[in-house]
């Protein structure tokens, strides 16, 4: 069975990767995590396969995702399958205040810096939508 979400972080982030994986799992999608799913006595790099063929990553972004190696293969696999974003296989999830560099500052990321709680789960689940959103009530009629 393939998972709904592989979660991508550098060490220094893993409290907010705890915590999205724990969103992302109570909502009902299969997550697969290092820390819960590369236990003792499991093949790391089969298990990291596991990762990378999950129908979406989500890179966790601060200044230290993008100087990691192995977030760089994580976030890669996933910009490789759908390099223009079509199926949004890769989403950046940004957790501390940095700027994507490289092909990550092409990719429109969820961002939870600066929100509480109940803002960074909306803000989250928002973004993984996969719906377009809908407008639910009529703008304000910008004529005179």
């Amino acid at each position: 069975m393939t998972a709904d979400f592989f979660v991508s972080f550098a060490k220094h982030d893993i409290d907010w990767a705890r915590w999205i994986a724990g969103v992302l799992e109570l909502e009902g999608h299969a997550v697969v995590f290092q820390e819960q799913d590369m236990l003792p006595g499991h093949n790391v790099v089969r298990q990291m396969q596991l990762g990378a063929a999950a129908t979406r990553t989500i890179a966790v972004l601060s200044p230290t995702y993008a100087d990691r190696p192995y977030p760089l293969s994580e976030w890669a696999a996933a910009y490789v399958r759908d390099p223009v974003g079509v199926e949004r296989t890769l989403i950046p999830v940004r957790v501390r205040e940095c700027r994507p560099p490289g092909l990550l500052a092409a990719i429109v990321y969820v961002d939870l810096v600066g929100t509480d709680r109940d803002e960074a789960k909306r803000r989250l689940l928002k973004g993984i939508d996969m719906e377009r959103p809908k407008t639910t009530e009529e703008p304000p009629f910008p004529g005179g």
